[in-house]
């Protein structure tokens, strides 16, 4: 949660204890997770919500619609509900992000980003990930991005920790030495 408001942290804290009553976590945290989606894919949406000038009932109002549109209905809803009365909707990014950490924690998982300059078989994504959960000892959920700008090797995001074994790294490292060098 390192960044994220202390009011989102205490939000996704307090929901996160719902969900742990009723053994729910994930099922709430995809809740959560596509209401934020729907209102970061849609700016007008996004920039309604946040803004303190709009009146909290019209958001209210906003909101409901959005939920019947989708069809989302208990506690979630409710939650979601609560964050507009509250004028607290605008942070429901940083309540996802504190939320998921929070059941990533309790659960035993580790979110993996890996970036490489070329596609990688199953079998080599799969020893990643088996080599990933031995460093952490958590069950791991692998991103893989391709990026051509690293021209060969491998970064590897866990959690904030970050390991860069491209080759654009390399050269840019040796590039400082030989300009400190001159």
């Amino acid at each position: 949660m390192i960044g994220s408001s202390n009011i989102a942290k205490r939000y996704a804290r307090a929901f996160f204890e719902i969900a742990e009553e009723e053994k729910q976590f994930e099922k709430y945290y995809h809740e959560l997770q596509s209401f934020s989606e729907i209102v970061d894919g849609n700016e007008n949406l996004k920039e309604f919500l946040a803004n303190p000038i709009f009146d909290q009932h019209d958001k209210r109002d906003v909101v409901d619609a959005v939920l019947n549109k989708i069809g989302m209905t208990g506690i979630t809803a409710n939650f979601l509900r609560l964050l507009a009365d509250k004028r607290r909707i605008g942070i429901l990014a940083d309540i996802v992000v504190c939320y998921r950490e929070l059941m990533d924690s309790t659960l035993k998982k580790q979110s993996v980003q890996v970036k490489t300059a070329f596609p990688l078989s199953n079998e080599l994504s799969e020893r990643l990930k088996k080599g990933m959960e031995g460093l952490t000892g958590k069950q791991i959920e692998l991103t893989i991005e391709q990026d051509a700008s690293l021209l060969a090797g491998v970064v590897v995001r866990v959690g904030d920790i970050l390991y860069d074994g491209s080759i654009k790294t390399q050269l840019n490292n040796i590039r400082n030495l030989l300009g400190e060098e001159i």
